[in-house]
Order: structure tokens, then C-alpha cells, then sequence
């Protein structure tokens, strides 16, 4: 799930706040910068360093595929799109809606401040065009072209939760990457959004987003070698000859077919290849349909073969590659939120987790250690002495992944909008809205009670 404002993330409309609460002595100073994280810990080296056998592989490329097999068939968030009939029933596709584009009952306001009338809500629910669902549609598919918001209703209207927060939109949802696989289920009422169901995720999207293409077109793009990005971004070479491909922007984890088979000395695009990797991306036509075309991905870009180990060393190395990276709710700002970063680490890796965090956590394919309020603090205590590098730990609405230990103490990186801690009897607060280090054991919520006290789930990866 996407973090909500100003504190640490509740889930949907609540805002936690983290405080310093109990500190073990050895830890760091809550008193220094960012509750007890100095320069030297801001590097993955240092993490690295903490771990006993760092690259040792937690799960063989096998395994993955064996688990990624799991989370699409067991997990009720996943859709897998390859499965699916030739014919959508009515029923399918305004469930599929109604589930995303319920109305809003709260208040909302826009950019300005003001509340959002209840006519421009009325509005957006009429724009779902649910009576013109056809009894039976085809299945249609396609491949997201550029990186795409999706959205909970077909709108750019950007709302938030209360006046002055203008970082949270409450319409965006999650962003897809270029070449991610969508069945195309339905348009707005004047066209130009298109509701879309993805592997992780069904929500609006702008029409030009999407290049609709046949099912062997779309399955058959996914099904060849690829390049995988492995940096926080990687970007295309500028060309003026194919300005749809230009500077096209690639998130950690995506996978681009590579054209292994490029002629030697053949430039691309006015451009040799030589110190470029050949891509085939796709891209819209005019009328809509999907079409591919090269482009090229410099060598000196963060990219890979093939997913990287899955190792502690590289889930370190992996997720700091985002540090300092503006924290976006539904992966807005470019960028992504607490669960959108998770999710793009373990990507890079080859592991396909579900989009947002209640899924991930609670997640039938996943091995976690679910909480309730029958687990005592001694309990919880005892689950988190046994927190290793890459677990993933979970509060409603927020996750958190394990670095490691230092000083007998836990510390995690996760992407939050800010914190607050207790220096002697004060609350401090800090706004971060970004990728940050922090120590796990001294959080608590604004009411007093421990983090460690409301974890809802610890999810483990691998051996």
C-alpha cells in the first residue's frame, strides 16, 4: 500500500507518527541525525559488512520461478492474464471497476484547498460507463508503452485527504512500466481512459498509454531474451527518428527483449550500437494497435542479463541504489512508494511480489509470521531477534526492509514520508518524503504503543 502523509503511514486515511520508545543502550543516540544513523551507515558497504555470508544465494533461479508460479495462481490480487477466457462476462469486467472506482463517501479537496464538489464525483462515477458493459467482450490485450499512472478513476483531478497535504493523491493508484502485459477491459465514457487489468493491478489509464496488440503479439514479447534494468532508472539514447522510443524511461526490475541477433555494424536509429545494447520496445501506432521498433540502451546503463542473485548482498546494494529518491504515493513523483520499492528491489531479483502492502504481507504464497493481539510483546521480541537481511516487516498500510544489525540493534530502509521521534519529554518531527535508514526497535505510533507492538506481519524470502 501506498504510505499516507506527513507521519510514518496507516493505512487508507490514517497518518502514523514513529517516536523514539525504549531504545536498547548499545543502539545509536535517538539524538542524532535521522534517530541514531550517521554518514557511514548511509552506504550499502557498510550494511554488507554486517552480514555473515553476504552472498550466499537465499533462492536459486528455479525457486523463483517456482514461487513467482505460487503468487500468481494463489495470491486473490494477482491476475493472471494468460489464463483468462476468450470472453469477459459483464459481471467480470464491473467487478473488476467497482472494486477500484467505489464512490467517495469522505470529503475530498483539490489542489487548492477547496472541498471537491459532490457534482464533479457524480461526474467521475458516470465517466465508469458501467451500463454500457457489454453482456460478453472480447479479451483484448496490450503492452503499457511508457510509464503509466493508473488511476482510480478516469481523471487527471488530483485529491487529497485534507487541505494543505498536496502530496498524497488519492485517485492514483500505482504506476506500470513499459512493456508490462494488460488485458484491456473497458473505456470511459468519452474515451480517452482505458480501464486496465495488469498481472499486479486494475485501475484507469490514459488511452495513450496502451498499445493494443493480440494476445501471441503481447505473450510473445515477454517471452524472449531480455535486458533487465538493475539501477533505480535507466533511460534509452535520445533519437529524433523515433521520438515515442527517445530518452524512454525504464524502473528498476523491467525486463526489455533484447535483439541478440542485431547486425553487426547496422546502426539503430541514425546511431551505431556498438557501445549500446539493441532493445525491442513497443510502442502505439496511430490507430492504437501495437507495433516494435529498436532503441538503444547505453552499456554504461544498470542493466543485466538476467535478474541478479538473490542474496543479501545484493537486497542491500539493490535498495540503496534508491536512497534519498522522493517518496510518491502510488509511485507519483516519478518515483514510488513503500511497497512500490520493496516490490521494485525484489524485482530486480526476479521475485514478483503483489503490489501493495496489505497484500504482500498477508499473501497465501509468501512463508510469513502473521501478529495478532494474542502475541505478547515478549513474542513479538522474539521474532524480531530473528530478523535477518531483506525480511520484509509490516504495519497496517506500511512495510519496511530488514538491512540488518548493528550494535545489537535492528535497522531497516523503507520509503516514508517523515518521522517523529522523542528527544527527552518533546516530540520531533521530521518530514523526509523520501527512501531513508533508520533503526527499527526505538519507533512507536503517536499513542504510545511500540511499532514492534502493531507489526501485523514479517515476510522471509528465501532459505
Amino acid at each position: 500500500m501506498r504510505i499516507l502523509s506527513f507521519a510514518f503511514c496507516l493505512a487508507c486515511a490514517l497518518c502514523a507518527r514513529l517516536v523514539a520508545h525504549d531504545a536498547p543502550p548499545a543502539a545509536p543516540s535517538p539524538s542524532a541525525a535521522a534517530i541514531g544513523v550517521d554518514d557511514a551507515m548511509l552506504a550499502p558497504a557498510f550494511w554488507i559488512a554486517q552480514v555473515r555470508d553476504p552472498d550466499r544465494v537465499l533462492l536459486a533461479p528455479t525457486e523463483i520461478a517456482a514461487l513467482n508460479a505460487r503468487i500468481l495462481r494463489d495470491d486473490p490480487s494477482m491476475h493472471d492474464l494468460r489464463a483468462l477466457p476468450a470472453m469477459l462476462s459483464a459481471s467480470q469486467v464491473r467487478g473488476w471497476i467497482q472494486a477500484r472506482s467505489a464512490r467517495p463517501t469522505r470529503t475530498l479537496y483539490d489542489a487548492q484547498g477547496r472541498p471537491v464538489p459532490a457534482a464533479t464525483l457524480d461526474a467521475l462515477h458516470d465517466a465508469l460507463a458501467l451500463a454500457a458493459i457489454a453482456a460478453e467482450t472480447p479479451t483484448r490485450y496490450g503492452l503499457i508503452v511508457r510509464r503509466a499512472a493508473l488511476r482510480t478513476f478516469p481523471t487527471e483531478l488530483r485529491v487529497f485527504s485534507r487541505p494543505g497535504d498536496a502530496d498524497i493523491d488519492r485517485f492514483q493508484e500505482t504506476a506500470e512500466y513499459p512493456g508490462t502485459p494488460v488485458v484491456i477491459a473497458h473505456a470511459s465514457r468519452d474515451g480517452p481512459w482505458l480501464f486496465v487489468v495488469s498481472p499486479r493491478y486494475a485501475a484507469w489509464t490514459r488511452r495513450e498509454n496502451v498499445a493494443a496488440g493480440s494476445a501471441a503479439q503481447v505473450f510473445g514479447y515477454l517471452d524472449q531474451p531480455y535486458r533487465v534494468v538493475t539501477g533505480a532508472k535507466a533511460r534509452t539514447v535520445y533519437t529524433p527518428e523515433r521520438p515515442e522510443l527517445s530518452q524512454l524511461e525504464l524502473d528498476m526490475g523491467t525486463r526489455v527483449p533484447r535483439l541478440v541477433d542485431w547486425p553487426s555494424g547496422q546502426p539503430v536509429n541514425g546511431q551505431g550500437a556498438e557501445a549500446a545494447y539493441v532493445l525491442q520496445l513497443p510502442y502505439r501506432q496511430a490507430d492504437g494497435t501495437l507495433a516494435f521498433a529498436p532503441a538503444l540502451l547505453p552499456k554504461v546503463a544498470d542493466s543485466a542479463d538476467a535478474q541478479l542473485p538473490l542474496t543479501p548482498a545484493n537486497l542491500i546494494r539493490q535498495a540503496f541504489k534508491f536512497l534519498g529518491e522522493r517518496y510518491g504515493w502510488g509511485n507519483d513523483y516519478d518515483g514510488r512508494d513503500c511497497s512500490g520499492f520493496v516490490a521494485d528491489v525484489y524485482r530486480s531479483m526476479g521475485v514478483e511480489l503483489p503490489r501493495n502492502t496489505g497484500d504482500q504481507a498477508a499473501s497465501p504464497a509468501l512463508a510469513h509470521r502473521a501478529f495478532t493481539a494474542a502475541d505478547d510483546h515478549a513474542a513479538r521480541m522474539r521474532a524480531i531477534a530473528a530478523l535477518r537481511t531483506g525480511d520484509l516487516v509490516y504495519i497496517p498500510g506500511h512495510v519496511m526492509m530488514v538491512l540488518g544489525w548493528y550494535r545489537g540493534a535492528p535497522y531497516v530502509i523503507h520509503d516514508t514520508a517523515g518521522i517523529v521521534y522523542r528527544d527527552g519529554a518533546a516530540l520531533r518531527a521530521r518530514k523526509l518524503n523520501a527512501v531513508a535508514v533508520t533503526p527499527l526497535l526505538p519507533l512507536s505510533f503517536a499513542d504510545g504503543s511500540a511499532y514492534v507492538d502493531r507489526i501485523t506481519s514479517i515476510v522471509h524470502i528465501g532459505h
